[in-house]
C-alpha cells in the first residue's frame, strides 16, 4: 500500500501532463491577450466611423430643441427683413404710438425691439423678453449701442414672460412657432404663457402674433415647424382673448399677422 504523499511512475507521467496542459494554457491566453492588446491599439489610432447607436425606448427619447441658436441669428435678420415683415405695418395694427408701454416676447436679438424702442420713443417702454440668457444679453449690448435707454431687458420662462402689468401692447414675432411648435416632442402648451400675458396687459391692450404662413415659401422654418394660425386663434381664445385682426403681411404674404383683445373687455373695431 502505497503512503500517501508518495507518487508511483504512473501518477509522475499524471503529473506531468498535467503541468504541460497548464503551461499550453498559459502560453496561450498570454499570446490572445498580446493579440487583444496589439488589435485595441490599432482601432484607438484609426478614424473608425462611429456606429449608429441603438434607438431609445419608447418614452425616452431626447426632446427635439427648437429654441433658435444665438450664434445664428443672421438667418433672421438679413437686409431685406423689412420689406417682408414691415414693421410699421405691424405697430400700426397694434395702435402703437408714442409713449406706450410695449413688450417684445421671444424678442431673440432684438430686432424688432428696436424698431418698437423707436416708435414709442423716450417717453415710452419696451420689455424685451427671452428665455435664453445669451439673447437677452445680445437685446442688451444692442440696445447700448443704438443708444436705446427705454428698453428694458427681462429673462423669462417658458411658460411666463414675467412682465409688469399695465402694458399697451404685447408682439410675439416669428417665435409663437417656437412656443407651440407644430410636432415634436418639446412642443409647449402656449396657453399658460397666453393667460400670463393677458393678465400684463391693459383692459384695452393688444396681442400682436406674427409667424410664418404654412408651406414652404419664402423665410422662415422648415414646414414641419410652421403653426396653422388658426391653432393660434384657438390657443389665444383658450387664454381668454378674442380675434380682432387677421391678415397676411404684404407685399409678399410670407407670414401672417393675428390681433387680439382681451375678451373680457368691450370690442373695438380695428
Amino acid at each position: 500500500m502505497r503512503q500517501v504523499g508518495q507518487m508511483g511512475p504512473v501518477g509522475r507521467v499524471n503529473q506531468a501532463g498535467h503541468l504541460a496542459l497548464a503551461v499550453c494554457l498559459m502560453a496561450t491566453t498570454v499570446s490572445l491577450c498580446a493579440m487583444t492588446s496589439r488589435l485595441s491599439s490599432t482601432l484607438s489610432s484609426t478614424n473608425a466611423p462611429d456606429l449608429p447607436g441603438l434607438p431609445d425606448p419608447p418614452g425616452q427619447s431626447e426632446p427635439k430643441n427648437r429654441l433658435f441658436p444665438p450664434q445664428d441669428l443672421g438667418l433672421i435678420e438679413p437686409p431685406d427683413r423689412d420689406q417682408w415683415q414691415p414693421p410699421d405695418q405691424i405697430m400700426d395694427a397694434l395702435h402703437i404710438s408714442d409713449g406706450a408701454a410695449v413688450a417684445d416676447v421671444g424678442a431673440g436679438g432684438g430686432w424688432f425691439t428696436v424698431q418698437l424702442a423707436r416708435r414709442v420713443g423716450p417717453r415710452g417702454v419696451v420689455y424685451a423678453e427671452d428665455i435664453q440668457p445669451q439673447m437677452t444679453e445680445l437685446i442688451r449690448r444692442r440696445a447700448r449701442r443704438e443708444n436705446l435707454s427705454n428698453v428694458k431687458i427681462l429673462l423669462g420662462t417658458a411658460n411666463d414672460p414675467k412682465l409688469p402689468h399695465g402694458i399697451d401692447a404685447v408682439l410675439i414675432v416669428d417665435a409663437y412657432h417656437e412656443m407651440a411648435c407644430a410636432v415634436g416632442s418639446s412642443c409647449q402648451d402656449p396657453v399658460p404663457l397666453l393667460k400670463n400675458v393677458e393678465r400684463s396687459l391693459k383692459p384695452q391692450g393688444s396681442l400682436g402674433i406674427v409667424d410664418f404662413n404654412l408651406g414652404e415659401g419664402g423665410p422662415g422654418p422648415s414646414p414641419d415647424e410652421r403653426v396653422d394660425p388658426q391653432a393660434v386663434i384657438q390657443a389665444a381664445s383658450a387664454a381668454g382673448f378674442r380675434l380682432d385682426r387677421r391678415e397676411n403681411l404684404p407685399p409678399f404674404q410670407f407670414q401672417y399677422l393675428l390681433v387680439f383683445g382681451k375678451a373680457s373687455s368691450s370690442h373695438v373695431s380695428q
